[in-house]
């Protein structure tokens, strides 16, 4: 039996793996840590209420008080928590600096002197920067980081701390870079749960530029079952790229919503493009696959209707979240960069 401490354990990738972790190793006990944010919710946590392996503590990886209090007798930290929306970096890059930096580097010293036997911390492929879009190259471990967002080079700078943790303190580390996420949870901000969302309230769904980004796109519960498989069996001191070959262009992935939700093409709304949009990001998972036995579970497109299922079946959950500062933020980003 282990004790986890997961930060950011309230968020969209950290609450669906404390769900998976209790499910999978029912007999451990997961300390749920987070500031709760704006993309925080305790309702996805709602019912682990009565659980008496789930402890939710609040507080900020930035605050050391906090962190050692909250890794008292822990075996395993999995750091989850972070901002990580490009668009809201580009609008505030110092949030991004405050949690992403500052607080990898709280919760490094706070597990360097309790002494945890493994401190996981999970990370981004935008760490690398961008590849051509014509190209077939992906990124791996060896990949050198190039980030171009502000939020890509918090995270870079997070990954660097966790590293010299490993070399100068011998902190046992492990590192996961995963390609983009979607699934139940995620607040209506990114692009899928953005889209989905939109179109259960009746609106359009907005599309920077000519919508041929490429993301390879990652089920949160293959996430999960992929960070399993790293705290069993990865090697200390090592990175391992997570991803599925699911490099697909945005405005497909958004006709694929639109045909699982009955709607047409003219749902679809071109806005003027962010600042340094990254053009394709791909991911070669052969270490992980190879050296763990890692696989997905989920192909693709079941994956998206059943993140369509779950919002249309979770509607006051989402609804809830769609409040004064969500409709400002989204009048910031979209209303106003509406293609002439």
């Amino acid at each position: 039996m282990s004790k986890l401490l997961v930060t950011g354990g309230a968020g969209f990738i950290g609450s669906n793996f404390v769900h998976y972790w209790l499910k999978i190793h029912p007999e451990d006990t997961v300390v749920n840590f987070d500031k709760l944010t704006y993309a925080g919710n305790l309702e996805n946590l709602s019912d682990l209420k009565e659980n008496p392996h789930h402890k939710f503590i609040k507080g900020d990886i930035a605050n050391s008080d906090d962190v050692k209090g909250a890794m008292e007798g822990v075996d395993i930290v999995v750091n989850f928590a972070a901002e990580s929306h490009v668009d809201r970096s580009i609008q505030d890059p110092a949030p991004f600096v405050l949690t992403n930096v500052v607080g990898t580097q709280v919760l490094l010293d706070n597990a360097k002197n309790a002494k945890v036997k493994r401190f996981h911390h999970v990370s981004t492929d935008e760490v690398f920067g961008a590849l051509k879009l014509d190209s077939k190259e992906k990124f791996n471990e060896e990949t050198k980081y190039n980030p171009n967002s502000p939020y890509a080079a918090s995270k870079a700078a997070s990954d660097h701390l966790v590293r010299a943790y490993y070399e100068t303190y011998g902190l046992p580390i492990t590192i996961t870079n995963c390609s983009n996420n979607f699934g139940p949870f995620q607040y209506p901000e990114k692009l899928i749960s953005l889209s989905i969302t939109n179109l259960l309230e009746g609106d359009k769904v907005p599309v920077y530029g000519d919508g041929l980004y490429v993301r390879d796109w990652l089920y949160v519960e293959d996430h999960c079952s992929a960070i399993d498989l790293v705290l069993q069996k990865g090697k200390i001191g090592q990175t391992y790229c997570i991803g599925v070959d699911n490099d697909i262009p945005n405005i497909k992935v958004i006709r694929l919503i639109l045909e699982a939700l009955g709607f047409g093409e003219d749902k679809i709304e071109h806005v003027t493009d962010r600042p340094g949009h990254d053009r394709r990001y791909a991911i070669d998972a052969a270490k992980i696959k190879k050296e763990l036995g890692w696989k997905p579970s989920f192909q693709f497109e079941e994956a998206i209707n059943l993140t369509v299922k779950w919002y249309k079946e979770n509607e006051k959950w989402w609804k809830s979240l769609r409040g004064k500062d969500y409709l400002e933020y989204y009048r910031k980003q979209y209303t106003q960069r509406r293609d002439q």
